[in-house]
């Protein structure tokens, strides 16, 4: 498995193509919620087993912090360590563009997940397209 930064469109497809899966079709958020206005400004990943898109995120730059945003992995390829892998690039990546604080909004049953990679949730519960989500953030 591999994880690449998108650099063209046809990787961006690909992306989008695991997001529409994992957010659309099974957690049933809005596409119009989904595909948002900060597409363009974002740092786009895509994970990557023998050419097959399997995983995606991305990474902005929110107010000093590495925002990661859309982190999904296919149903079939969960806990299988796919998640770790693209976050440490997602963070890799970050610490090249000089960021040292990230911060993020993670589903309620996602939250544990973050905490192995050193994350601490710093807010209460709230709806994010109809879905519980807390924020948590790591400083490196």
């Amino acid at each position: 498995m591999k994880v690449i930064v998108v650099e063209n469109e046809a990787q961006l497809k690909e992306a989008y193509s695991v997001r529409t899966t994992v957010f659309v079709e099974e957690q049933k958020v809005p596409v119009e919620e989904e595909i948002d206005q900060f597409e363009s400004e974002a740092t786009h990943f895509v994970v990557y087993d023998n050419n097959q898109p399997i995983g995606a995120g991305r990474l902005r730059e929110v107010d000093g912090y590495g925002k990661v945003e859309r982190i999904c992995i296919l149903k079939s390829y969960r806990n299988k360590g796919v998640g770790k892998l693209l976050m440490e690039e997602i963070e890799h990546v970050g610490h090249k563009k000089g960021l040292t604080k990230f911060k993020l909004n993670a589903q309620i049953q996602a939250e544990p997940f973050y905490k192995t990679l050193g994350y601490e949730t710093v807010s209460g519960e709230f709806l994010d397209a109809g879905i519980p989500h807390v924020t948590m953030t790591k400083l490196q």
